[in-house]
């Protein structure tokens, strides 16, 4: 039995990841068609009835968009959320398959135990989650203007981390959206930047330089490319000493294709 993950979607036009332990499979947000997401379920070799869980990081469109037609499609899935979070979503999951967690409390679905953490986003109540299984750690920490003290505590020892790298601070500064929207997305509770995303892998090295695959992940269209993220971390850090290979990966996943399955053992 090992932990895996597969994106099946992840960017600002939404997104969708799959943690599989043996016979449990979950999925992190459904912000994709029902179509999409389907078709990474038979990709990865997954039946529709074999998820159990369908864990919501918040309510914005790009994490539930099909978040009503996937609980019809899987027969066997609960939906997962908090307190904060239910009111905007209640009416899509019949109340009999909703179930409300505690930010910050772990849980067990199957083999997998859960644990949702709060993040910095401008939503009603978003968590980023942790999944451990096996004694290997998979965190998703996207959608948060900044990665905190208690954050960066989620996500130091993690295998392997799905971490926002969302937008390049130059071509967003000189892009077509509103000088609002810019504000909002540059702020605390917006999104990370490929700078900070640099900033906190090359922190999570010099404190714990393990085995670690990085999955830079939720990239803006407009503001950003997976060349740009990759060449812009990676040269800070080559500036602070830190260079890939060995036991440091970093891939890039998209909202284009499903990704490869990363199996952790």
């Amino acid at each position: 039995m090992s932990l895996k993950f597969c994106s099946f979607a992840s960017g600002s036009s939404g997104n969708c990841y799959m943690i599989q332990c043996d016979e449990t499979v979950l999925l992190v947000d459904v912000g994709i068609s029902g179509k999409k997401i389907m078709l990474g379920l038979e990709a990865s070799g997954i039946a529709p009835e074999q998820v159990l869980g369908i864990l919501i990081t918040h309510e914005h469109s790009d994490h539930i968009k099909s978040l009503k037609i996937s609980s019809k499609k899987l027969t066997n899935a609960t939906t997962y959320c908090n307190i904060g979070t239910w009111p905007h979503l209640s009416e899509l999951v019949p109340e009999d398959r909703q179930v409300t967690f505690e930010s910050g409390t772990p849980f067990q679905v199957g083999e997998i135990t859960v644990k949702p953490f709060r993040i910095s986003h401008d939503a009603a109540e978003p968590v980023g989650y942790s999944f451990f299984a096996q004694g290997k750690q998979i965190s998703v920490l996207t959608d948060t203007g900044c990665v905190t003290e208690e954050i960066y505590e989620e996500i130091k020892d993690a295998d392997l981390v799905a971490l926002e790298a969302n937008h390049d601070k130059d071509v967003l500064q000189f892009c077509r959206y509103p000088y609002h929207i810019k504000r909002r997305i540059l702020s605390d509770i917006g999104h990370l930047s490929n700078e900070a995303a640099g900033d906190c892998i090359c922190r999570l090295v010099s404190d714990n330089n393990k085995k670690r695959q990085i999955l830079l992940s939720h990239l803006s269209h407009e503001n950003n490319t997976p060349e740009i993220a990759k060449v812009t971390i990676i040269n800070i850090m080559e500036t602070a000493g830190i260079y890939l290979g060995g036991d440091l990966c970093i891939d890039v996943i998209t909202r284009e294709k499903i990704s490869d399955i990363y199996i952790l053992e």
